[in-house]
């Protein structure tokens, strides 16, 4: 009886405790929608997401936290909260490469919460094309897999675009096996994309030799398959079962469990400087001996990491290629500024993509 009591007591503490948070969350909301106002009077144009902005906020409360309530889930709950902040100050539309349940919706749900106004559509080229004409405010799309490589035509889409990069997105991606009825034994067909195929072939091979795999356009429209017939199965996310009806028959089949896919954001403005930035450059190089290594040599000798760089043909000149490069620091602060500035006297061509938060 004295349990009972006891609980009753703490039930009490917590609903007292969720009005405290209900108050508090309203009284943030009214500085938010100031906020909003301010920026729109100074630039009506104005990205209201501020990514450096966001990540402050979350360090700070992980950096004081002091539990039992864990570091990650206070993240998750600050992203709702500024999901929800930025929707009251005017509608945020993201438009990614789709459709809904894949894993690039994903990554738009992790970037920007669940408040946002989601567009999907049906190409890389789309998600560029929705962002330059004004139609959405951010675009996501996919830019390399740490099993697959790089996604060559996201690469190709900026050599003409004029769109900046304003955030990257590194998602864990994890397949699961997902059909109507939730039981292996069921299983006559299997529908995915060809890429989580690939990254699940070891797990197939083993468990389901026999079972024929098919190719789809995407992961979402094998779940779709899978609703309505109760022999085939999925390779798909976890949100593909949610949207769709399907239960999870085994979870986190992929074959390396270290299978993480960066994603970029899209947008005509560029992010605010965070102190710990990345800048990514499109470069194309003199038809010479030695060529790449002159260019690059500027970032070497001011001490820059560079954490990528990838080649692409140019397609204006046969055997002409571009050079893809992602550096550590903020093109507008030294010592970046100065090599830049070296770099572009040496090559052909120079395009800064985009300085922007580093995924932290």
């Amino acid at each position: 009886m004295g349990n009972q009591k006891d609980i009753q007591h703490y039930r009490k503490e917590i609903d007292r405790i969720d009005d405290e948070i209900l108050r508090l969350l309203n009284e943030r909301s009214k500085s938010v929608i100031e906020i909003g106002k301010l920026k729109k009077e100074s630039d009506a144009e104005a990205n209201l997401h501020t990514p450096g902005r966001e990540a402050a906020i979350v360090n700070r409360l992980t950096g004081q936290n002091t539990g039992p309530f864990p570091n990650d889930a206070i993240r998750s709950v600050y992203r709702e909260i500024m999901s929800a902040s930025l929707s009251l100050e005017g509608p945020q539309k993201v438009a990614y490469f789709g459709p809904a349940a894949t894993f690039t919706h994903l990554a738009s749900i992790k970037k920007f919460g669940t408040s946002a106004q989601y567009v999907p559509v049906n190409s890389i080229k789309d998600v560029f094309d929705e962002v330059e004409r004004g139609h959405a405010n951010f675009g996501v799309v996919p830019i390399e897999n740490s099993t697959e490589g790089v996604v060559n035509y996201t690469l190709d889409m900026f050599i003409d675009s004029n769109l900046l990069i304003y955030g990257e997105v590194l998602l864990e991606v994890s397949h699961y096996l997902l059909s109507k009825t939730g039981r292996l034994e069921d299983i006559k067909t299997i529908y995915s994309h060809p890429q989580p195929i690939a990254q699940c072939r070891h797990w197939l091979e083993t468990n389901l030799p026999l079972i024929p795999v098919s190719e789809m356009t995407s992961t979402a429209r094998a779940a779709e398959l899978c609703a309505d017939d109760p022999t085939a199965a999925a390779i798909a996310s976890e949100l593909a079962a949610q949207l769709y009806g399907l239960k999870i028959i085994k979870a986190r089949i992929e074959d390396n469990i270290n299978n993480f896919t960066r994603f970029l954001i899209l947008s005509k403005k560029a992010p605010e400087r965070t102190g710990k930035d990345k800048t990514s450059v499109m470069l194309s190089v003199k038809d010479k001996v030695g060529a790449l290594y002159d260019l690059l040599r500027p970032f070497a000798s001011h001490g820059l990491n560079m954490t990528k760089i990838e080649s692409r043909p140019s397609r204006r000149k046969a055997w002409e290629y571009l050079f893809f490069v992602d550096l550590e620091g903020h093109a507008e602060e030294e010592p970046l500024k100065k090599a830049l500035e070296e770099v572009k006297g040496r090559c052909l061509f120079m395009k800064i993509l985009g300085s922007y938060p580093a995924h932290s």
